[in-house]
């Protein structure tokens, strides 16, 4: 196989395993940046991607700070380079899974403190409007909060696997 072909596959591979990436709710740019580090062969400084990706060495900084925070890209040293090297995690499912169920937990806690805190206004009007029938709407709310703690039960239960 010769260069420009090998050249033509690698761009392949990094187009449709962004797609990929981008299903676990990271932008376009910072999905190309983990399929480029996981496709690399080496770790890479911040101006190392910002010139393959075509993109400024801010916005490697603020992806590769994204990435990190999702525990998706490591930061690693290596004897006589001064600048950071950046490398993406290999396990691909563990990485994944765990982040994307992270994102999950988070967003039905807020949703079911929120739902939460309607419970307790319902509540206040009811006491300051004693004739108000909200309980079909009570037992509803109700249904939603439990709904709400099963799915993060669940998130948690699957996390701890």
């Amino acid at each position: 196989m010769n260069k420009p072909q090998k050249e033509n596959i690698n761009n392949k591979i990094l187009l449709e395993f962004t797609k990929t990436i981008e299903m676990f709710g990271l932008t376009p740019l910072e999905s190309r940046l983990f399929t480029y580090l996981y496709l690399a062969d080496k770790p890479m400084t911040l101006d190392d991607m910002a010139e393959a990706l075509g993109k400024s060495k801010t916005a490697m900084s603020t992806s590769i700070r994204t990435l990190a925070d999702q525990n998706l890209v490591t930061r690693v040293w290596k004897k006589g380079v001064r600048k950071s090297l950046y490398k993406a995690h290999t396990q691909l499912f563990k990485a994944f899974m765990i982040s994307y169920l992270n994102k999950w937990v988070e967003a039905v806690n807020q949703q079911k403190s929120a739902f939460i805190e309607l419970e307790q206004m319902m509540k206040e009007i009811k006491r300051n409007h004693t004739n108000l029938k909200l309980k079909a709407t009570e037992e509803r709310l109700q249904e939603i909060i439990q709904f709400h703690q099963e799915m993060e039960d669940v998130f948690r239960e699957v996390k701890k696997d």
